[in-house]
């Protein structure tokens, strides 16, 4: 047997060990990442459960919550997103996220992500956040919440209006109608306006496959469809 083919094998063999290697660790990221969003939103509901019980109003900003990691689920669906987010999603594992304030879920497209009290680069590479300047879940008016078109909200692409937002605050779950989705340029401000009634707005760039930074925006409003907030 030949010096060179032996070597050859060496390294193929090196290179397929590897491989192995490197897919592991991109699982157990991602596997971690879901402990955590599924962990933020157990531990939500969980503080939820306590308030209600003992009829505390809860304050406006409430401590952050700790992940609970016994709730372990399967990887995060990260079929729709761009190679660079799942990067950066995994990047953002290593970090600590401010207070989680609900959690944003949409049935019909089969989303549903922890919503953190803002909307810093860090938050939307983890999960959404609330547009500074706009209420937040629990409070009245208008609710802003935006994330990443190559990540969670990707999902946005696929929503229809008369479907349903289903919106876990502080205050108990509330639902909304979706009226309209709209495509607008990047510095037009004008859905992110304050409303008298509630309703929430949802945000993310377009289009969803651009190429660099996106210079539209896609926009989905909806009004509040149920008279009351807490269904317990």
């Amino acid at each position: 047997m030949s010096v060179r083919p032996a070597v050859i094998r060496v390294g193929e063999l090196s290179s397929y060990l590897a491989g192995i290697v490197l897919l592991g660790f991109f699982v157990v990221h991602l596997a971690q990442g879901e402990v955590e969003r599924r962990g933020a939103i157990g531990a939500f509901e969980e503080q939820l459960a306590v308030a209600q019980a003992s009829s505390v109003v809860a304050p406006p900003v409430p401590d952050a919550i700790q992940p609970n990691f016994a709730d372990i689920g399967s990887e995060p669906d990260t079929t729709l997103w761009a190679p660079g987010r799942v990067a950066d999603y995994q990047a953002s594992l290593l970090e600590s996220l401010p207070p989680v304030l609900g959690v944003l879920e949409v049935p019909s497209i089969n989303l549903k992500v922890p919503v953190y009290q803002t909307n810093t680069e860090l938050v939307m590479d983890r999960a959404a956040g609330v547009i500074d300047g706009m209420a937040y879940p629990h409070e009245p008016g208008n609710i802003g919440i935006s994330g990443h078109r190559d990540g969670y909200f990707r999902a946005l692409k696929d929503i229809k209006v008369g479907e349903t937002i289903v919106l876990q605050t502080l205050e108990g779950e509330k639902r909304f109608r979706i009226d309209e989705t709209h495509i607008v340029e990047i510095d037009d401000t004008r859905l992110l306006q304050d409303t008298r009634d509630q309703t929430i707005t949802l945000v993310t760039c377009y289009p969803f496959y651009f190429v660099g930074h996106a210079p539209q925006r896609f926009i989905v409003t909806a009004s509040l469809d149920e008279p009351y907030v807490n269904h317990n």
